[in-house]
C-alpha cells in the first residue's frame, strides 16, 4: 500500500514535467566493491593462508608426531594413510581419525600447542 502511494506520487511528478533524478549505477556500486575488497583483504586472504599452512603441516605428519584432535584428544601418530591417521591415545589403544580432525600439531618435546606460543 505504501509502495503504491509512492509510485503514484512519482508518476504525478513525472507527468507534471519534473524528471526524477537518477544516479549513475557505477557510483552506487563503488561502496559495495570497496567493502568487499576490504573484507577480502582483512578476513578471507589471511584465513586462506592459515588453512593452507595447516594442511601442509598435516600432510607432513609422520609416525611419532604428537597431535591434539579437534575433539581435544591428545595422541601420538602411529601411521599416516592416504585419508586418515592411526593415533595412539593410550597404552594398547589405537584409533583412526580423518586428517581433517587434526586440530594442533605439537612440537617435539612440548606439551603445549606449537601454534599457541607467544613471543
Amino acid at each position: 500500500m505504501i509502495f503504491s502511494a509512492l509510485f503514484a506520487a512519482a508518476q504525478a511528478q513525472t507527468s507534471a514535467g519534473q524528471v526524477a533524478p537518477q544516479g549513475n549505477m557505477l557510483t552506487a556500486l563503488i561502496p559495495f566493491v570497496l567493502v568487499f575488497g576490504i573484507f577480502y583483504l582483512l578476513i578471507i586472504l589471511p584465513q586462506r593462508k592459515k588453512q593452507k599452512k595447516h594442511m601442509e603441516a598435516i600432510e607432513a605428519l609422520k609416525a611419532g608426531d604428537k597431535i591434539i584432535t579437534t575433539g581435544g584428544m591428545f595422541g601420538t601418530v602411529m601411521s599416516v594413510l592416504k585419508d586418515r591417521i592411526e593415533l595412539k591415545v593410550a597404552a594398547n589403544v589405537k584409533i583412526e581419525i580423518t586428517k581433517g580432525a587434526v586440530g594442533v600439531i605439537l612440537s617435539p618435546g612440548d606439551s603445549a600447542p606449537a601454534e599457541k606460543t607467544e613471543s
